[in-house]
């Protein structure tokens, strides 16, 4: 099983584990969307010589079944007194030119920025002064949209059921900053500069004995940046349904439950003066962008508030100025950004404010980890024509009941814990936070694919270029035609 695939390796030396992608899983809206969830990765080929097929399930008498040595895995959760039964995870020990070697080059990290300061602090970077006020007194750090691969690798040496031995493990934790190694060589590099780490990782797990037990399956990394960022596509490739979206990190990193629940009850109180806001630039060379529409609305509107944003110095790049606007509105304007979803999503949720989102996949078919499937719990969907259409995003939203914005608003608030990543030094108690949401889902995925081996099961039915269908809910998850379609439909090739 993979989470957030970047096609890191060539295509006859595949990387093939879990990759979660911390931000979009697309960059380019005109194709379909690169499977940011799916439903499984495909099954080993069976060893079995003739076998009766019927269901997809393979029949074959019991004492012909191979066996696997993840059973004893399997059988930890059967030990009622062990609280990690079936929740064991084992780190690989990579070479430190996988990981921390990085951190101590961290200047060439960034064409743009110098990623020294934020890879510091167990990569949530340097604490932020509380000078307006915005801020509750701990946990807040000018962290830095790229540096989940830092966070999480940390954030794992504090899981509670961490193995040493291997054949425990429901799942194999492979600590290789993926992010941050592409991040050097996205600009200006060639091929083999860009794959030599990837490749590296590859030749070094393919030496090890849990990566022969399932080819890799079990295994899963975290690569902080977009998955595009690590692919190399053409008409002909395939889509990989194991790319998984988590939050961004925001700036808030608590290390108590006590700081969680005086921020959502400091976030319950807040007097919102603005119906709406946003925080952005507009897009003039990008024709299908509607920024420049939400920006000359919110301009003309007396409750809304608007930050620009542009080059240089800006209150964009404030993070009190962003959380105070976040703090003073009903509903935050999320477009797409450079990719389907935009830090601020998670930042503005953070801050109690209802997200506004206008394309499916910037919240709705990506992070169903740590978004609820009904997404008008806590967000509204106002489409793109809609506002090329120029129907009045005020207007909309004022329909909405008080009573209405009032639940949406506790919802959103009641889902703060599990979208921040808590200091990594820490851990909350009665909270689960992102990273505790996504190891979960990590488990309950490599335990199915397990379970579907040993019984034989297969997805042959399974379609990946719509794989997102199969994470809606209830009627929702049929193959067939969907209302969002044409947001993910492949262009056609003339001639």
């Amino acid at each position: 099983m993979v989470i957030g695939n970047g096609g890191i390796a060539d295509s006859s030396r595949r990387l093939e584990h879990v990759f979660i992608d911390a931000k979009s899983v697309n960059t380019l809206p005109v194709y379909p969307n690169p499977s940011s969830v799916s439903r499984s990765m495909g099954f080993p080929k069976d060893r079995a010589g003739d076998q009766e097929k019927s269901n997809n399930v393979i029949h074959r008498p019991q004492e012909e079944r191979p066996t696997y040595s993840f059973v004893r895995a399997l059988r930890t959760v059967e030990n009622k007194s062990d609280p990690c039964g079936g929740r064991y995870i084992y780190v690989h020990d990579l070479p430190p030119r996988f990981n921390e070697d990085m951190l101590k080059e961290c200047r060439s990290l960034s064409l743009w920025t110098n990623m020294c300061k934020f890879t510091t602090n167990a990569g949530l970077g340097p604490p932020l002064e509380n000078v307006e006020g915005v801020f509750s007194n701990t946990g807040w750090c000018a962290t830095n949209q790229f540096a989940v691969d830092v966070i999480f690798s940390n954030r794992m040496k504090q899981y509670e059921c961490l193995t040493n031995d291997s054949s425990l493990a429901a799942a194999i934790f492979v600590p290789f900053y993926a992010g941050l190694d592409i991040a050097r060589y996205l600009w200006g590099h060639n091929i083999s500069t860009r794959d030599a780490a990837s490749l590296a990782l590859v030749d070094w797990l393919a030496k090890t004995p849990e990566w022969n037990i399932m080819g890799g399956k079990d295994h899963f990394l975290v690569a902080g940046r977009i998955t595009w960022d690590f692919r190399r596509l053409s008409d002909q490739d395939p889509w990989n349904a194991n790319d998984f979206g988590i939050p961004y990190p925001t700036y808030f990193h608590p290390a108590k439950d006590a700081d969680v629940i005086i921020w959502q009850d400091r976030m319950r109180k807040l007097e919102r003066k603005y119906l709406f806001c946003f925080a952005g630039a507009p897009r003039p060379g990008n024709a299908k962008s509607i920024r420049g529409q939400i920006i000359d609305q919110c301009k003309n509107s007396a409750v809304c508030k608007l930050l620009e944003c542009g080059f240089g110095e800006s209150k964009c790049h404030s993070p009190s100025s962003i959380m105070q606007m976040f703090q003073s509105s009903l509903f935050c304007m999320q477009p797409q950004g450079d990719s389907y979803t935009r830090r601020s999503a998670f930042d503005s949720m953070l801050a109690g404010c209802i997200p506004v989102f206008s394309h499916p996949g910037s919240a709705y078919i990506q992070y169903t980890w740590h978004l609820p499937k009904n997404y008008s719990i806590y967000s509204v969907f106002l489409p793109e024509d809609d506002i090329r259409k120029n129907v009045s995003i005020e207007q909309r939203l004022s329909q909405i009941p008080a009573e209405r914005v009032k639940e949406m608003r506790e919802a959103v608030i009641n889902l703060i814990p599990q979208l921040i990543y808590a200091d990594p030094r820490s851990k909350l108690e009665t909270f689960r936070d992102a990273f505790d949401v996504a190891v979960c889902a990590v488990i309950d995925k490599v335990t199915k694919l397990r379970k579907d081996t040993i019984e034989g099961r297969r997805d042959d039915d399974f379609i990946e270029e719509i794989s997102w269908k199969y994470e809606l809910p209830g009627e929702d998850r049929a193959a067939g035609p969907h209302e969002w379609d044409p947001y993910f439909s492949q262009p056609k090739i003339d001639g």
